[in-house]
């Protein structure tokens, strides 16, 4: 009977001490609170270089499946800021360009894949590439995913990249490794999806002018905003 209740104090004692090692564990310190993320709507310029803004120009938002961005929805749990914008290079190539920020990132709020959130919109995903973007001299290249959309004749190739914290992590593996480092330094990292793509132009034609505006772009933002977009190499 004795051993019986040494047995059941000591279970005791193991789940307790379990309960409260999660609890130090568990992230708390939200990275946002100690960087700020900047006004995207002031950040992203409307023009730049050969790029001129097409305000009737609209991007694929990151939706919940019925479509809808409503306010109480995990589209607007997960992202504070989003700016979607059509730009256009003067000789008649539209690229859309999609910016959401993030300021908790967890494993329950975290980014909404394109590929998800396209599939949503009625889309089917196919030819998924991994590649890397070199957009500055001496700046470590971007990783990026490319993809293809299609919804009826609509063709969309698109380009992206997610920062969680300060590392670019687009794989849902790495995405978890990321978070997982930064939770085990009590750290709850924030995050960006930044997104490009095009309509209207062959695949191989449109990764190359998205690759041309992604370097216009980044050169245009102000240098002190652009950890923002591309994180710490």
């Amino acid at each position: 009977m004795k051993i019986g209740r040494i047995q059941c104090i000591l279970a005791s004692i193991a789940i307790l001490s379990s309960a409260a090692l999660v609890k130090v564990l568990e992230p708390s310190e939200l990275m946002a609170r100690s960087s700020a993320a900047p006004s995207l709507e002031n950040v992203i310029p409307k023009q730049f270089g050969t790029w001129t803004l097409v305000p009737e120009i609209s991007p694929v938002k990151p939706t919940d499946p019925e479509g809808y961005f409503q306010p109480d929805s995990l589209s607007a749990k997960v992202y504070s800021q989003e700016v979607g914008r059509g730009y256009t290079d003067g000789q008649g190539n539209i690229v859309m360009l999609l910016v959401a920020y993030g300021p908790v990132q967890n494993y329950r709020l975290k980014a909404h894949r394109p590929e998800i959130c396209y599939t949503a919109n009625g889309f089917r995903i196919s030819d998924k590439t991994e590649t890397a973007i070199s957009y500055r001299d001496g700046a470590a290249p971007i990783k990026m995913t490319r993809l293809i959309a299609q919804r009826e004749s609509r063709l969309e190739p698109l380009s992206y990249w997610m920062r969680i914290g300060n590392d670019i992590s687009n794989g849902v593996v790495d995405n978890q490794l990321s978070r997982l480092k930064y939770g085990l330094r009590g750290v709850i990292p924030d995050g960006a999806l930044i997104r490009v793509s095009t309509i209207g132009l062959p695949r191989e034609a449109s990764f190359k002018l998205q690759d041309q505006f992604i370097r216009d772009l980044l050169a245009a933002i102000p240098p002190q905003e652009l950890k923002f977009f591309t994180g710490v190499s």
